[in-house]
């Protein structure tokens, strides 16, 4: 077995990537500290052909130098927008027919093996703080809270981890 080389990936190009259907899935970051995080949100949001990331409260937006350096330039695909407030985005997105999943350890939580997207979709996946975990207003206002389960002594994982696991799971079960 060889691995195989970039060049034998291919990949779409940036603009292939702009034109290309996207997955029903929007990532709500909300008051995310770690640029690298960010970074790496943008990097998963790529690979999985997500439809937008919304940066919120105190979370850092592109340009900047350290979310360039784990996003790879996925700054530049995937599509992106700063707003200050969490709950009334969601608030304005529900509005539209999206339904809003907190990640979150949460009562009544659907644990993510168990959750089964509803076809016709989109999804708004909210993920919070390092330290405080997604608002609770904004918890309260979500449609449903998905929860990763977890088998050790830690509480949690880090956010770009759980992204990269919702995501991955959440894209796989739409494709199905």
């Amino acid at each position: 077995m060889r691995k195989l080389k970039n060049s034998e990936l291919d990949r779409l190009s940036v603009d292939e990537f702009k034109d290309s259907k996207k997955t029903p899935i929007i990532i709500i970051l909300d008051n995310i500290r770690s640029l690298n995080n960010i970074g790496s949100v943008f990097r998963t949001s790529d690979a999985f052909l997500i439809e937008k990331i919304y940066l919120c409260g105190i979370t850092a937006k592109p340009p900047h130098k350290d979310i360039h350096k784990t996003a790879l330039g996925s700054t530049e695909t995937v599509n992106w927008e700063y707003v200050e407030d969490t709950l009334e985005l969601i608030k304005k997105l529900k509005q539209e027919g999206v339904k809003i999943a907190s990640i979150e350890q949460a009562e009544q939580a659907t644990m993510l093996d168990k959750f089964a997207p509803e076809t016709n979709t989109t999804y708004a996946l909210v993920f919070g703080n390092e330290v405080k975990g997604v608002q609770q207003t904004v918890v309260s206002e979500s449609d449903l809270v998905l929860e990763i389960p977890q088998y050790g002594t830690k509480h949690s994982l880090n956010i770009s981890v759980s992204c990269g696991v919702v995501v991955w799971d959440v894209f796989s079960k739409m494709k199905k």
